[in-house]
């Protein structure tokens, strides 16, 4: 059976809910005891997007609150706490149990909780006479956000800045290390397994590898470990490979406009945890808000088309349902010809009355659906249009393909419809598009910029990550290239070719991004396919640490976990996923792709965190104060 990350997580969930109780086949304990929530702001974040109030009730959770408030004491009532083992979080259960706040504590931490925080919670709680109140304390390992089956975040906020900040510590670095480490491992602990991991060599991803294979070596060498129960599997096909990667292995991806549904409806209405909020329609114009997630089918079927392609979809499903509806309205001897169906008509023999009422909520359902997109899909159309949205996602996409873009066209961008961001988006893919771009281009894309008063920090910043690049090409002095490798590697913590990589990768023609092809490669275990992956790092936290990696452990992997250090986004998701799809028959090969990455980000959240990475650069120009944003 294919890894499900959200199934996974949400049985985990459902389990603490219930006092860490097993699970009936209901998915409810077999005994209900009411109990109150108790949760951080990190914590509702990885509930919500997998749990709802009612779920909530049926676990026989009947208040909810977060940790910091202030809240009434409830006594005889178990209080079950979800929160992060943090020593802010600690002082306030200690407070809490020391105030009689409830009778019984269940203490859940969403990753292991630290030997000294686990003595300050008994030396507090003793300290205050409350220690009894303590009824259980687990690990729950669920430090992560699920977002879709195979979707996953770690909700780790500026990571990219962190990791390539030049005036980063060494002692910083190993801190984010430890914590994407810590991370990944409750994501493998809550699936179960313990994959090969694959890694290009240098920078975060071969660093996060190898702290990973370690704790994982540590762990298993516990006699009932997290993943005894799951057979120890030798053979590569029974165990998924985790790709890991570096953002900047392909930067363009994190940057462009993308015209297809899911990708737009992050990048342009600020999707969050599967939710957003945006102008409601029908003229009224308050604001709604929207779940879009694997219970809405139209979202799952269409979230990787095209939006023309949408748009049509949604008139396909609008006539259907109409027809559906005159349907039912004749079969009951209804006369009522509108398309709205609101039950009232519902005259003729028992039977057909039957079936109509039955059809009622499948109906009603239906037609909110397609309500949903129809608003969703007019306000992205609203800002497509005012923004040239289409234009851009084109023009970036054929200057990716062809390396370069005439340059009356370029300005015309630069010149036409869009915020600023847009435009400095462009004027970056279009810095990355080419190996060698004519100074002189360069400079009038910049007082373009300027004149549209645009802060040019991160594209500065991405045009000094390529002048090292060529600095790397051109130098034939051995010590001069070692010199400017050791600044390059201080300033971006991993080799500076990644620029230039990312765009050889993408000039293929193909709309296959860099990424997915070298998981395709990685899952395939044919190294002559993708030279590129041969020199990868291949490691078996299940073999001993001795020997070489056998040919079994490069493949070939029926599933894999694919991780992006830095930042990740929908257009990647969508591109793995397509992968997959691709690859489903005939069934015995069929493959399986989980995606998870530090942050979900749209492109102009990355762009800011390049501009960041500029200023502490001393690099570009900022508007002055007075211009508008």
């Amino acid at each position: 059976m294919a890894l499900n990350l959200r199934q996974r997580q949400t049985e985990c969930i459902a389990r603490m809910l219930n006092l860490n109780q097993p699970i009936n086949a209901s998915g409810t304990a077999n005994e209900e005891v009411y109990k109150i929530l108790i949760y951080d702001k990190f914590c509702q974040d990885i509930l919500s997007p997998l749990i709802h109030v009612k779920d909530l009730r049926k676990h026989g959770v009947t208040l909810y609150f977060l940790i910091d408030k202030n809240r009434k004491p409830v006594s005889d009532v178990p209080a079950v706490y979800f929160v992060r083992p943090s020593q802010q979080n600690i002082e306030r259960i200690i407070s809490d149990a020391s105030n009689s706040v409830y009778d019984y504590f269940h203490l859940n931490f969403s990753s292991s909780i630290p030997r000294p925080l686990l003595e300050d919670l008994a030396s507090g709680t003793l300290n205050s006479d409350s220690i009894q109140r303590i009824s259980k304390v687990h690990d729950q390992y669920l430090e992560f956000v699920t977002l879709d089956d195979n979707l996953f975040t770690l909700a780790d906020k500026s990571c990219y800045i962190r990791l390539n900040d030049p005036k980063a510590t060494d002692r910083e670095i190993e801190e984010i290390i430890e914590k994407l480490v810590s991370g990944l491992f409750c994501v493998l602990a809550t699936l179960g397994v313990v994959p090969i991991i694959r890694c290009p060599r240098g920078g975060p991803a071969e660093m996060v590898a190898s702290l990973l294979d370690q704790r994982l070596r540590d762990h298993l060498l516990v006699k009932n470990n997290l993943f005894s129960e799951n057979g120890n599997f030798t053979s590569s096909f029974q165990r998924p490979v985790l790709c890991l990667f570096d953002r900047n292995l392909e930067l363009s991806v994190a940057i462009q406009h993308d015209f297809r549904y899911r990708p737009l409806v992050h990048d342009v209405l600020g999707l969050r945890l599967n939710r957003l909020t945006i102008q409601g329609g029908g003229g009224g114009g308050g604001m709604k808000s929207y779940e879009l997630d694997r219970v809405d089918p139209f979202w799952v079927a269409n979230g990787n088309l095209e939006f023309p392609e949408v748009a049509v979809e949604i008139e396909t499903q609008l006539n259907k349902y109409k027809k559906d509806v005159e349907e039912v309205n004749r079969r009951t001897g209804g006369g009522n010809d509108g398309a709205e169906f609101d039950g009232t008509d519902l005259i003729g023999n028992t039977k057909h009355l039957m079936n109509a009422v039955n059809s009622l909520p499948e109906l009603t359902e239906r037609k909110q659906t397609i309500d949903k997109h129809t608003n969703i899909a007019t306000v992205l159309l609203g800002e497509i249009k005012e923004r040239s949205l289409d234009s851009y996602a084109k023009k970036e996409y054929e200057m990716m393909v062809r390396g370069g873009i005439d340059r009356g066209e370029l300005l015309s961008v630069l010149k036409g419809k869009g915020s600023k961001t847009d435009k400095l988006r462009f004027a970056i893919m279009f810095l990355i598009s080419s190996e060698t771009i004519p100074q002189a281009e360069v400079e009038m894309v910049e007082s373009a910029l300027r004149e549209a008063e645009v802060d040019t920090c991160a594209f500065q910043y991405v045009k000094k990550m390529k002048s090292l690049n060529v600095s790397l090409a051109s130098s034939a002095n051995a010590a001069s290239r070692s010199n400017i490798v050791d600044w390059a590697e201080k300033l971006y913590g991993q080799s500076i070719s990644a620029v230039t990589a990312g765009v050889k990768n993408l000039l293929s023609g193909d709309h296959q991004l860099a990424m997915a092809r070298t998981v395709e490669a990685l899952m395939e275990g044919k190294p002559n396919n993708n030279p590129e992956i041969e020199s990868y790092l291949v490691l078996d936290p299940r073999a001993p640490k001795s020997s070489s990696s056998s040919g079994q452990m490069k493949g070939p992997f029926k599933e894999a976990i694919v991780f992006m250090i830095g930042g990740g986004n929908y257009v990647e998701y969508g591109s793995l996923q397509e992968l997959a799809r691709r690859q489903q028959q005939p069934p015995s090969s069929a493959k399986h792709i989980i995606y998870g990455t530090t942050e979900i980000l749209t492109g102009a959240d990355f762009v800011d965190q390049l501009a960041v990475l500029g200023q502490k650069m001393g690099l570009g120009t900022t508007p002055s104060a007075s211009a508008p944003a």
